[in-house]
């Protein structure tokens, strides 16, 4: 009589690399809020998930898109708008009485410095409590969009038709990207202000 192997099909979110189950698991039975971070090319997301048996409840978002609505000129996708994401999703979960959570990366590489751990920090900075190691979060400078200012100033001396190409986006939106550290703090006093 022939034997027959059994094969066991993977989940097809596994075979796809875009959901690591065990890491899931682990977050869902510790029964506590999730600082949900995606990225995509263009834009910054971030949810306060909820995990219940029959689902996921999203209590709290925020998006780089909705940055416009505070006056943001800059880039959507970069460290200092990643910031300002996180800085309104903690602003808006502490208004709802969202104390705490615990952060979701799901299969995201971490390096140090990285636009996930800057709009951590930004959370963390608007009061949420959220367990992290100081030593990986970005500082202050490069929050600000410091490095990219100094980069502008640099590029507008050297070659400014570079200059033209690299920041047409900033440009049309009316802001000079030599501002941007000036425009980021004034971007986020109007989310304090403003968040709900």
């Amino acid at each position: 009589m022939a034997r027959s192997t059994i094969y066991r099909v993977t989940f097809r979110r596994r075979r796809e690399g875009r959901t690591d189950y065990h890491l899931r698991k682990k977050l869902v039975s510790s029964r506590k809020l999730r600082l949900v971070v995606r990225k995509t090319m263009k834009h910054i997301n971030l949810q306060l998930i909820e995990s219940k048996i029959d689902g996921d409840r999203v209590l709290a978002n925020a998006s780089s898109i909705e940055l416009g609505k505070f006056s943001w000129k800059g880039g959507t996708s970069n460290l200092p708008a990643a910031y300002l994401v996180g800085f309104l999703l903690g602003k808006r979960a502490l208004a709802k009485g969202l104390k705490s959570a615990i952060i979701d990366l799901n299969r995201y590489k971490i390096t140090t410095e990285n636009r996930l751990l800057a709009a951590l920090k930004g959370a963390v900075d608007a009061g949420l409590e959220v367990p992290h190691d100081e030593k990986v979060l970005p500082k202050g400078k490069r929050i600000s969009g410091d490095h990219i200012a100094k980069y502008a100033t640099l590029l507008q001396k050297d070659d400014p038709s570079k200059y033209q190409a690299y920041f047409s986006q900033y440009l049309a939106r009316g802001i000079a990207p030599e501002k941007l550290v000036e425009h980021f703090e004034a971007v986020k006093l109007t989310i304090e202000k403003e968040a709900k």
